[in-house]
């Protein structure tokens, strides 16, 4: 074969393998030709209308789109044997699991550890023994935990020793197996009893275990206190894990006020090497919305 008919074959067979960004190797495994510079973290649901409804599909295609991580709020309430298989294939692909929630009852709003009840301490402790199985099958290292709502029978000083007391107990289940539960301050209601980041500081103080830290979820901490830079910096010791989400609307970077571009490069120069989990809606419906997301990621990556 003359060498100019051979470079075009080669050329025209490089473009047909190369798709929406992912190159394909000669047995058709994804290999994306896009390269975040954090690990991102979307979740199921997220890109269903281009994967499909089945979950395997659905991680192949985040991995394919060139993201890192994945999350799972509702992990805990997956059978095991799904577990075991998101777990499995995510460590095929070189994924990082991300956070699920440490639920019983009706996560968090119901939930009480403020008043000390033994009840709600005993279920959390639970809980915390059955996340530790679940975490081992999908090779997660952190879980979300939030304390719920004030008691506003007794007084500020006696809630909190009461969530540190309890949380104390989930630290030693989770810390001989090198996991941690991450606190996340919340902006959904009033009542809730853990809102800002300086807060759940003083409560990973207080607990002081490496199985506690902070998840800043900058959606939250935006409507709720802002100055998201400076609160990073004064938390940074404490903080394990971030989340993200635009305002308002709660859906990806560059639909709404906040600088996002400008946060993660802030992110990236502290030296944070964790997980940015994308606890958002897409603003847009559909598989176009789909690619906005990854667009928007594009976008605000690029520092």
């Amino acid at each position: 074969m003359e060498r100019r008919n051979f470079l075009k074959n080669s050329l025209l067979t490089t473009a047909a393998m190369t798709v929406g960004g992912t190159t394909l190797s000669a047995t058709g495994q994804g290999e994306s030709a896009r390269k975040f510079k954090l690990k991102y973290a979307p979740h199921f649901g997220m890109f269903e209308q281009s994967a499909g409804k089945d979950l395997i599909d659905q991680l192949k295609f985040m991995h394919d789109q060139g993201f890192t991580a994945m999350e799972d709020n509702g992990m805990m309430g997956r059978t095991p044997e799904m577990q075991s298989k998101i777990g499995e294939t995510m460590a095929k692909l070189g994924m990082t699991m991300g956070v699920f929630v440490v639920s019983f009852d009706n996560w968090p709003l119901s939930t009480s550890l403020t008043s000390g009840d033994k009840d709600w301490r005993d279920k959390f402790v639970k809980a915390c023994r059955e996340a530790v199985d679940v975490a081992k099958r999908v090779n997660a290292k952190w879980m979300t935990v939030v304390p719920g709502n004030y008691d506003r029978r007794l007084p500020m000083g006696i809630q909190t020793a009461n969530v540190v007391e309890s949380l104390r107990r989930g630290a030693e289940i989770f810390e001989p197996h090198n996991l941690t539960m991450v606190l996340e301050p919340l902006s959904d209601t009033p009542d809730l009893f853990m809102r800002y980041s300086d807060q759940t500081y003083l409560l990973c103080k207080a607990v002081n275990s490496p199985a506690c830290k902070i998840l800043f979820d900058m959606w939250h901490m935006q409507r709720n206190e802002g100055r998201m830079t400076v609160n990073m910096d004064l938390c940074w010791d404490e903080i394990a894990y971030f989340q993200i989400g635009d305002e308002p609307g709660r859906n990806e970077p560059t639909t709404g006020e906040v600088n996002y571009k400008n946060l993660f490069k802030h992110i990236h120069e502290k030296g944070f090497t964790g997980v940015l989990g994308m606890e958002h809606g897409n603003a847009a419906k559909g598989k176009e919305g789909e690619m906005a997301v990854i667009k928007a990621y594009e976008e605000v990556d690029a520092f």
